[in-house]
């Protein structure tokens, strides 16, 4: 069975792999970014904290260990790491490098989600962060940061998975204003315009169901020149 709150990361520079791995997990009920190399993955992990990371050893530029090695200077995020290599050297790099578990490509799908689920049965609970809000509040709205819920008095209000990927996003950073690109970046897409726009598009949706007036936001402001920016009360 699947967490149905845990976030991953996906990280692989094949775009046939990234994708359809990251349409099996969401069809299992995760919520999934994906990075199209390490320094996606980086830059995505400057502003996202992840239950779980999936990632590809062999990439172009700085491969799959050097960036466990980077993860684990900050985190324990646990690190499932996918390779075409099998040899016993590779998988000991990988391990000691900080990884929790290796697959070795290819690999049945189903194998991938037992090992996800089996590796994040096994993780303790987080201990509780005193120093940032559990509850944001807009006006009408409760938003539970932990769980990732939005609540309108005692009615829970639905979110897509990309509302409920924008809202942790903006609720890590209340009263900071973040740009289209960078929320795009954020949220595991690959960059342009039209992945902009989709943004906006989603901006506009969220903004329906936060706001009294969406064409006047009060809690999802556009700061001018500088993006989008959550402003509780």
């Amino acid at each position: 069975m699947s967490d149905p709150d845990a976030h991953l990361l996906i990280v692989d520079d094949d775009e046939r792999i990234r994708g359809l791995l990251q349409k099996f997990l969401m069809r299992n009920g995760f919520l999934v970014s994906a990075a199209r190399d390490a320094g996606h993955a980086r830059r995505i992990l400057t502003g996202l904290d992840f239950d779980l990371i999936v990632l590809d050893v062999m990439m172009p530029g700085e491969d799959g260990v050097s960036l466990t090695r980077f993860i684990r200077e900050g985190a324990q995020t646990p690190i499932l790491l996918l390779t075409a290599r099998s040899e016993t050297e590779d998988r000991i790099r990988g391990l000691e490098a900080g990884a929790d578990d290796y697959l070795a490509k290819p690999f049945e799908p189903k194998e991938l989600l037992l090992r996800i689920n089996a590796i994040l049965r096994r993780m303790p609970e987080p201990e509780p962060d005193q120093s940032k809000p559990k509850v944001i509040s807009l006006g009408p709205i409760r938003y539970d940061v932990e769980r990732g819920e939005m609540w309108r008095g005692e009615e829970a209000v639905r979110l897509t998975a990309t509302e409920s990927q924008l809202m942790r996003i903006f609720a890590k950073t209340p009263g900071e204003a973040l740009s289209r690109s960078q929320l795009v970046e954020d949220l595991g897409r690959d960059k342009g315009q039209a992945q902009e726009r989709a943004v906006d598009v989603q901006i506009t949706r969220l903004r329906r169901k936060i706001e009294v007036n969406p064409k006047e936001p009060r809690y999802l402001q556009t700061v001018r020149g500088a993006g989008y920016m959550l402003s509780p009360d």
